[in-house]
C-alpha cells in the first residue's frame, strides 16, 4: 500500500521489549509470592521484619504484601524483593533481659524473689493469660565493678510481649527494696584507715625531725 512500516515494527519492538521485561518482574513476583503463601511465612495481622523494613501485615496480594508500621506508615513490598521474612507472630515469644543490682546482693534471696513476682504475674487475671512460662532468674550474666549483673526471661504468646516485660520490670522495681535488694549504683565508695591516738600520736611523733645534741 506503499507505507513504510519500518518505523511501526521498530516501535511495535521497543513496546514489546517493555512489556517483555515488566512480565518478567510481575511473574517473579507472583511466583515468589505463589511459594511465600505456601510456606505459610506469614499471615495477616503478623508482625513481620523483611530485613529493611518491618511492621504487620495488613493486606496480601498476588503480587505484594503490605505492612503497616507501628509509626502509622504503609509499605508496601513486591514478593520478588523479599528475601527472607522474620516473623514475631508465630505461636511464642521469650524475652530475656538484665538488670544490674549491688555486687554483694544474695543471689538466692534474688531467686527467690524474681520467682515470687513471676508467680504473681501468673496469677494476675490480665497478665496471666499472655503468659506461658513464669519470669524466673536464669543465673548471674556478668560481675563488673560497681555491679552483680543478672538475667531474667519469661515466655509469652507473641503479641504483647513487650508489654509483659514492662509490667515485669515494673514489680521488680517495687518488689525489690522492700525486700532489701539494691540495684546498682555508678557511686564511688572511699575506705579510709582509721588510727588510734595513740598511734596517731606515735606516727606523729616518728614524723618530727629529731632534736640536735647541742639544743
Amino acid at each position: 500500500m506503499g507505507v513504510n512500516i519500518a518505523p511501526l515494527l521498530a516501535g511495535a519492538s521497543i513496546f514489546g521489549l517493555a512489556i517483555s521485561f515488566g512480565s518478567h518482574a510481575l511473574v517473579r513476583d507472583i511466583v515468589s509470592g505463589i511459594f511465600f503463601i505456601a510456606d505459610d511465612a506469614f499471615r495477616i495481622g503478623e508482625y513481620i521484619d523483611t530485613g529493611k523494613l518491618k511492621g504487620t501485615v495488613e493486606a496480601i496480594t498476588i503480587r505484594s504484601v503490605k505492612l503497616r508500621h507501628q509509626n502509622g506508615q504503609v509499605h508496601t513490598i513486591p514478593f520478588g524483593q523479599l528475601l527472607s521474612v522474620t516473623n514475631f507472630s508465630r505461636d511464642w515469644s521469650t524475652v530475656k533481659f538484665n538488670l544490674r543490682l549491688a555486687r554483694d546482693s544474695d543471689v538466692e534471696k534474688l531467686r527467690k524473689a524474681v520467682k515470687r513476682i513471676g508467680q504473681e504475674m501468673l496469677d494476675d487475671d490480665e497478665i496471666g493469660p499472655e503468659m506461658i512460662e513464669s519470669l524466673k532468674l536464669q543465673g548471674v550474666a556478668d560481675i563488673v565493678d560497681n555491679a552483680l549483673v543478672i538475667r531474667l526471661k519469661f515466655t509469652a504468646r507473641p503479641v504483647k510481649p513487650n508489654w509483659v516485660q514492662r509490667e515485669a520490670l515494673k514489680r521488680i522495681h517495687n518488689r525489690f527494696p522492700e525486700l532489701g535488694i539494691e540495684f546498682a549504683s555508678n557511686a564511688v565508695t572511699v575506705h579510709t584507715a582509721e588510727f588510734a591516738s595513740g598511734g596517731a600520736a606515735a606516727v606523729a611523733g616518728a614524723a618530727r625531725p629529731a632534736a640536735s645534741p647541742d639544743a
